[in-house]
């Protein structure tokens, strides 16, 4: 309802989320019955993590099949998945693989974080181009999705302190969607940059950290992305209410939209 009200289109919803949903006794119909009364749509399906790992819990086995759910629930194309572990390239790749292949015609997006063990762009675009979905699941690509690709968040983007001059077109036909949002000038410590993340980013286009140079940055590589989403997570902004930050990052992300790439809000690409 707040999204709604602010003026957004969609939604992300993580797995604890619906898990909660349905603790709280909800149905997917009810769900479904909540998104057709707002008139809006769940766009962003996330978080699966672990996946590189040998052994993983039974937990994890089961939010994965959880976000399956929600992309077919939901009709969501694309999975956001972080790594926190730190592999080399090829073995993450495999895992990569793997993981691709359970996902059947769900892309799964790996989205570069400075704090994890992809920590960014360069070891991100090495293991999807290593993992090779495209090559390895012919069935995928026959249904027109390509299996592995990466999600571009502003915030992690600056904070891995990367130029805007590093996106080719070649990666950028691998860029499923983008989350933006803002920055302070200078980082939290290394050791609680996550911290950050996790709690003191800033909307779009009011930090020092130039959104609508990112936003222009993937326009002009080719970037036609499944979703723009707008990432704010700030508690601060949010003990204002949820009506007032929906409102707040809303209003900051067309003004940046609107500088940088102004056909995404009249639906073009």
């Amino acid at each position: 309802q707040a999204a709604k009200k602010a003026g957004y289109e969609g939604i992300g919803l993580r797995a604890e989320t619906y898990a909660d949903a349905l603790n709280e006794g909800l149905k997917d119909s009810d769900i479904l019955a909540i998104l057709e009364k707002y008139d809006m749509k769940v766009t962003e399906v996330e978080y699966i993590v672990q996946w590189a790992e040998e052994h993983r819990s039974y937990e994890q086995k089961y939010k994965e099949q959880i976000c399956f759910h929600m992309c077919q629930l939901f009709g969501v194309r694309h999975i956001n998945c972080g790594l926190m572990e730190n592999y080399s390239v090829e073995y993450t790749a495999q895992k990569l693989r793997e993981l691709c292949q359970r996902a059947g015609k769900y892309i799964i997006g790996v989205e570069p974080m400075p704090y994890s063990g992809i920590p960014d762009m360069k070891k991100g675009w090495a293991v999807v181009k290593a993992a090779d979905c495209e090559n390895a699941y012919q069935v995928v690509m026959a249904s027109g999705c390509e299996n592995a690709m990466i999600i571009l968040d502003s915030w992690h983007w600056v904070r891995a302190d990367q130029p805007y001059d590093i996106l080719t077109k070649e990666i950028a036909k691998k860029v499923v969607s983008i989350q933006i949002n803002d920055a302070y000038e200078r980082p939290y410590a290394a050791p609680v940059l996550r911290d950050e993340s996790m709690h003191d980013r800033l909307a779009p286009g009011t930090g020092a950290k130039d959104t609508a140079g990112f936003v222009r940055m993937v326009r002009e590589a080719g970037v036609s992305p499944l979703a723009v989403g707008v990432e704010v997570i700030s508690d601060a902004i949010l003990a204002k209410g949820v009506e007032k930050a929906a409102a707040y990052t809303y209003e900051n992300t067309v003004k940046v939209l609107k500088e940088a790439w102004p056909e995404l809000l009249n639906g073009e690409k």
